[in-house]
This record gives structure tokens, sequence and C-alpha cells, in this order.
């Protein structure tokens, strides 16, 4: 079931059909569809552990400055997600990000960054996450289909 396009570090499959579709939808129907903040929370945590500012940096990176959610949102919805076993607390000061060795920031780690609060996605994220990105699959190649239908208007 998991076998198609690698997004982000995750396996999205081609949207299931028959018994593999019922399965998905009963496994993971609780949490779908997913609101936007909670969606962009879990595509940033896909690749990494990260911290909350962390966090909302990657979703405005992720968005090309599109989408932003500020602190409220981004506890509020941790909060939740944590709750509901898709997001974990992953220590404090957590190693060194593969990020910031790429962006050369890898010796600058301060004393700070111990006491920050590191989450990650658990299994079961990951799960939902996948299941979301099939389910707006789904949604666009519908879209799409009924878009290639529609005839121009004339005024």
């Amino acid at each position: 079931m998991t076998v198609g396009k690698r997004y982000i570090g995750i396996r999205v499959s081609k949207l299931p059909y028959g018994d593999a579709a019922a399965e998905m939808r009963d496994e993971y129907s609780k949490w779908l569809p997913m609101g936007p903040a909670a969606l962009h929370i879990l595509l940033a945590l896909a690749a990494e552990p990260l911290h909350g500012y962390g966090i909302m940096q990657e979703i405005a990176r992720q968005s090309g400055g599109k989408y932003r959610i500020g602190p409220g949102t981004l506890y509020d919805n941790l909060k939740k997600l944590m709750s509901d076993g898709l997001v974990e607390e992953s220590g404090r000061g957590a190693s060194i990000s593969a990020r910031a060795v790429r962006n050369g920031d890898a010796g600058t780690t301060q004393g700070s960054d111990r006491a920050r609060r590191y989450y990650r996605l658990s299994g079961l994220g990951r799960g939902v996450l996948a299941a979301e990105v099939t389910r707006l699959q789904g949604v666009v190649r519908e879209a799409r289909g009924r878009l290639r239908g529609l005839k121009p208007r004339r005024a």
C-alpha cells in the first residue's frame, strides 16, 4: 500500500481502492481531513525533529512564505497532536540537525538551544500524514477532471 512517490520522507501511494481504501479510512479517519495548521506542522516534522521556532520557519519555507503560523496556533496544535499521539517530544537540546550542517550553522548552537523542546513525528503521525496527502491527491485529481470538463462561458 505504500508503493509510490516519495515526499519529504514519507511514502505516498496512489489512491487505494477496495479493501485497502476502507482499511486506510478506518485507521486514520479520526484525523482526516486535517486543518491547514496541523497538516503544515506534520509536514515540517516529516524530515527531522524541530523546536517550535524551527517548525514555524520550516512552514514558512515550505510554503514560500505564503503560509505562516504564530506561536499560539503552533502550540495549541502541537498540544492536540501530542495528545492524539501524532507528534512526540524528542527531548531537549537535540543534536545538531542536518539542516544546521547544510546551512553552515552547526558551530553556532547556543546554550539556550539545550532548553528548547524538540518535537518529532510519531509512527502514527507519519501514517496519518501519508493518508492525508493521499486524500489530497484524490481531491486534486477530481478537481482537475472537473475543470477539464468545464467549457468557457461566453459573456
